[in-house]
């Protein structure tokens, strides 16, 4: 592995150890200032800050799944951490590391949220989108997961994409 693999990946995991900070911190905040209180207005009528203590995944779905919610996190995990020591170190892919890395770390995030309390600490609520109420780990998975399919969809070509197979040698035999 060359040195510039393993400074992307130990910048990698900087940010994704910087990430689930954050995470926990407004996790942690919410609980001590939201918690049992009436929710807070930040945008009247768009945005507010409303605790809740979710049991299942998005939307609320299958509650009390804490062993299955692990369990998919960590193949998650152990899929996107093999993807990321694949990627490779030229510039046309940093953008994987990072949002790979905001995958890894939401995950992380919610994780540590079922494990420690059996459920997901959430306090943001669009208020005119009606969405379910999220939280920064959230954000850090949908917005990455969103923004990877666009380029997946739209940017990168097949053979961009080489590094993800494991028909490696075959395909660099081809080229």
């Amino acid at each position: 592995m060359s040195w510039k693999k393993k400074f992307f990946l130990f910048l990698d995991l900087l940010m994704i150890i910087g990430l689930i900070a954050f995470d926990q911190y407004t996790k942690q905040w919410a609980k001590v200032y939201l918690k049992d209180k009436p929710a807070y207005n930040l945008i009247n009528g768009i945005l507010e800050l409303n605790y809740l203590e979710n049991q299942g995944a998005a939307f609320g779905m299958l509650p009390n799944q804490k062993v299955f919610f692990v369990f998919v996190a960590t193949v998650i995990l152990f899929v996107v951490g093999y993807v990321l020591l694949k990627v490779p170190d030229q510039k046309k892919y940093t953008i994987l590391h990072f949002l790979f890395s905001l995958i890894v770390a939401g995950s992380i995030g919610n994780m540590i949220d079922r494990v420690r309390y059996d459920y997901v600490v959430d306090f943001i609520y669009f208020v005119r989108m009606n969405v379910p109420i999220f939280n920064v780990a959230d954000i850090y998975a949908t917005v990455s997961a969103i923004v990877l399919l666009f380029l997946l969809l739209f940017i990168y070509k097949e053979n961009d994409l080489y590094f993800i197979s494991f028909k490696q040698k075959r395909y660099r035999e081809l080229k």
